[in-house]
């Protein structure tokens, strides 16, 4: 498996073999064990997701997952060049 030393600086951040969005729910998944006294299960689940993640990503065009969680509805960010998913007709 080959990895991708980000050269420039508008690169993902890198934590050790990971970019910062698939090493999230990892790190989340510990967490949440950390307090429920199981922290196994679910970093393991954790790992599951990052690799499914990883896989759907790598096939799709990037910024892919974040357009269609702004498709869906998800309130990502408030900018002016993103217009409202809802809205089907624009008036002048």
């Amino acid at each position: 498996m080959q990895y991708e030393i980000p050269q420039g600086i508008d690169d993902p951040h890198q934590v050790l073999l990971w970019n910062a969005s698939e090493l999230a729910p990892v790190v989340l998944g510990l967490v949440i064990g950390m307090v429920i006294g199981s922290a196994l299960l679910p970093t393991l689940g954790g790992l599951i997701a990052t690799h499914v993640y990883r896989r759907f990503s790598e096939r799709r065009a990037d910024g892919y997952v974040i357009h269609s969680l702004y498709y869906a509805g998800a309130p990502l960010k408030k900018t002016a060049t993103l217009p409202n998913p809802y809205v089907s007709v624009y008036v002048p």
